[in-house]
């Protein structure tokens, strides 16, 4: 189905011009929301509380918002971590005979994590990344390693902090709901922080479909449209189911028109002549200041910009922790550059680009007035991020006005090198306002 929407563009002053009169308009859609010149979003991994309780704070204070991917087994009245599948002692005697092979592999490294230990999770999370490595005889040997300990019992409780294990993480669903009315993000982390690339289906499927059926009860439709695979794996088994139950992944994003930097890459922006660059760094904690304010100073240099920053651990607590101050400084310098910077949570500038994309424009003229009517297949329910549009004028009109059923008011007329316009937003699936002649 299609959705068109039309705006009017009032002329006021001296000048008209009669239905015969016809001059030269055109309408574009702004590469960024507010015709900024780049985007950043401020992600951060695993629901630590920290985020929450100091560097939210931070970015609450300076009117920024974020996305928070969270570990959604972490908070009560969740579906929890769990093995789905056959007996586990059988499988554990199984392994005492049958050693490690492509035919028993997902089955066994799916199950290890629930085997009573943090020992075990520690050789779940090892053997993922072997696998995912590509050194799949050593991951069949580490699981084999393991297994042997658990039949021993010789695996053992190590006490160490693990993300999904974390005790002081306490944030409840009420928190979620106040954090994300604020106007962040909270999307999901999976259930318990698997390497999924090692799962079975049943259980992959599980940590995706149940962290998504806890966001959507206990928040809404807003928290399920992005997610993040733990470990930032872009295994392509795991997109491929991922991306059939989230419409977005930090992941990986298969547009055509996007490149995609990882954070492990050395590429640099300027390298791709696409026209996105999403472009992710991860600020740990051996990276200075300065290098991380270079990263916002390469987006306000390009066009074709969007910074994901990857933070994780924060004052002490967490994965490659960044301090109390840095934060403070940091996000206070893309702050005072928010005039060329469209700093947004990771789904909005996500749905932005595809209905920028997706959009189809026609501009007519009637008279003083100028009609823009805008078309997408999106669904609307889904893809409502204004959108800015930016209207080309009669060089003869000195003001304008846009009219639209919640009103009209006045618009400033600008100048660049193609000559006058004016910038204003429009929601391309309708709500809020369908425009009309004033």
């Amino acid at each position: 189905m299609k959705f068109s929407h039309s705006i009017w563009l009032l002329a006021l002053g001296a000048f008209a011009c009669t239905q015969t009169e016809t001059f030269q308009v055109s309408t574009e859609i702004t590469k960024w929301q507010g015709n900024k010149t780049g985007a950043i979003s401020v992600t951060y991994d695993d629901g630590i509380v920290n985020q929450l309780t100091i560097a939210k704070p931070i970015m609450d204070s300076l009117g920024l918002p974020a996305t928070f991917y969270i570990i959604t087994g972490k908070v009560e009245g969740s579906g929890k971590g769990k093995f789905i599948g056959r007996d586990p002692q059988e499988i554990i005697a199984e392994t005492a005979q049958t050693p490690t092979d492509s035919s028993n592999f997902f089955e066994r490294a799916s199950l290890i994590a629930f085997t009573g230990t943090s020992e075990a999770e520690d050789y779940h999370a090892r053997v993922g990344s072997l696998f995912e490595q590509g050194k799949i005889s050593e991951a069949y040997a580490l699981i084999d390693e393991g297994y042997e300990k658990i039949r021993k019992g010789t695996m053992k409780n190590t006490d160490d902090v693990v993300f999904h294990n974390n005790v002081e993480d306490t944030t409840s669903w009420d928190l979620y709901r106040s954090y994300s009315a604020q106007g962040h993000e909270i999307a999901s982390h999976t259930v318990t922080h698997p390497r999924l690339a090692v799962l079975d289906e049943i259980n992959m499927l599980y940590e995706l479909e149940q962290s998504k059926a806890d966001l959507l009860k206990n928040i809404g439709p807003e928290s399920t449209f992005s997610a993040e695979g733990p470990y930032g794996t872009e295994n392509e088994r795991v997109m491929e189911y991922a991306h059939k139950i989230y419409p977005s992944l930090r992941n990986r994003m298969p547009e055509e028109w996007l490149e995609e930097i990882n954070r492990g890459s050395s590429m640099t922006p300027g390298e791709s002549d696409k026209e996105y660059v999403q472009w992710q760094r991860g600020p740990l904690t051996k990276i200075g200041i300065g290098q991380m304010k270079a990263w916002v100073d390469t987006v306000l240099s390009h066009d074709n910009n969007w910074l994901v920053l990857v933070f994780h651990g924060v004052e002490n607590l967490g994965w490659e922790p960044k301090s109390r101050n840095e934060l403070v400084e940091y996000f206070s310098y893309m702050k005072s550059n928010e005039d060329k910077l469209w700093i947004s949570t990771f789904r909005d500038v996500t749905k932005y680009l595809r209905e920028r994309k997706a959009t189809q424009i026609q501009t007519e003229v009637s008279g003083d007035q100028i009609q823009v009517n805008l078309k997408t297949d999106l669904d609307p329910d889904v893809y409502f991020i204004p959108l800015t549009l930016k209207t080309y004028l009669p060089n003869e009109w000195g003001k304008a006005q846009l009219s639209t059923d919640d009103g009209t008011r006045d618009l400033e007329v600008q100048s660049d090198e193609k000559g006058k316009y004016v910038v204003y937003n429009l929601n391309p699936s309708g709500r809020g306002s369908l425009l009309k002649v004033n």
